[in-house]
């Protein structure tokens, strides 16, 4: 499944589940404050414990993006200048 699918998939599921429990609740008559925050737990533990896929997915996708090498052309040519400029400060008789 690709990457944003997954993000949208997980993203609406969440914020459906939250607005079905805090509906609910509000239909009970419970506090307005006491029903969202009761809702996002609610929907906090249901996707926890039912979407774990989805959630994983998404989680190995955060990680890939933030780890993955980025090679700009650019900073590598700004990287070898100040490695040279930092090399000719260490040692001045060179």
């Amino acid at each position: 499944m690709k990457s944003s699918r997954t993000w949208i998939l997980y993203t609406v599921i969440r914020l459906g589940i939250f607005a079905i429990a805090l509906a609910v609740l509000l239909l009970l008559n419970v506090n307005p404050w006491v029903s969202a925050v009761a809702a996002a737990i609610i929907g906090l533990c249901i996707s926890y414990i039912f979407f774990r896929g989805t959630r994983d997915e998404l989680a190995r996708d955060l990680y890939r993006r933030r780890h993955e090498e980025q090679h700009d052309a650019d900073n590598d040519i700004e990287n070898a200048a100040l490695d040279r400029l930092e090399s000719e400060k260490a040692d001045p008789a060179e």
